[in-house]
């Protein structure tokens, strides 16, 4: 008998699962057949839920401003210094930054690509750091608050030896330092 039971019972569940559900039309039932039939339960109602709202701070924003500045490099032609007009914006970009924070100082790293020997690229670095400087100057920005910094050739952003790598690597970095 028990077997009966839970066969039934398992073929109306398989059969429930098989069909989709069908809209019916409200019937009133027998007060027998309500209690002998369990009541479905209502499905929760989902309910929209806001993701809560994040307010920027200050120093969110300053670091958020400094990556953004600290990606931004000039790039010069083989055994060149002079800035050139495509990069003016972006040193009046750095410009407007370090202007408008007064505890702000700048690092201009220059860097140069292998060719040529160790002294020749430490001192074309430093003349390209220079040119950028002067530009930063120009623009409004203290000398005080500006220092300036070869590293040559040691400093390479990419390490293949074609014209690719060697134009990434004769550039000016922006190294961002604010004072406390």
């Amino acid at each position: 008998m028990k077997k009966l039971v839970v066969a039934v019972l398992i073929s109306l569940a398989v059969t429930a699962c098989a069909t989709a559900p069908k809209e019916k039309a409200p019937q009133a039932a027998s007060p027998e057949a309500a209690s002998s039939k369990p009541k479905a339960e209502a499905a929760p109602q989902p309910t929209a839920v806001t993701p809560p709202i994040h307010v920027e701070s200050e120093s969110e924003k300053l670091a958020a401003q400094l990556q953004n500045l600290a990606k931004k490099s000039v790039y010069f032609d083989f055994d060149a210094f002079v800035v050139k007009p495509e990069y003016h914006d972006v040193i009046q970009q750095q410009a407007d930054f370090i202007k408008a924070h007064q505890d702000e100082t700048v690092v201009l790293d220059g860097n140069a690509d292998e060719r040529g020997s160790n002294e020749y690229n430490l001192a074309l670095g430093d003349r390209r750091a220079d040119a950028v400087r002067k530009n930063l100057e120009l623009l409004g920005v203290a000398a005080g608050k500006i220092s300036v910094v070869s590293f040559g050739e040691e400093k390479p952003r990419l390490a293949c030896h074609e014209e690719k790598c060697w134009q990434e690597n004769r550039r000016v970095d922006f190294v961002h330092k604010l004072n406390p």
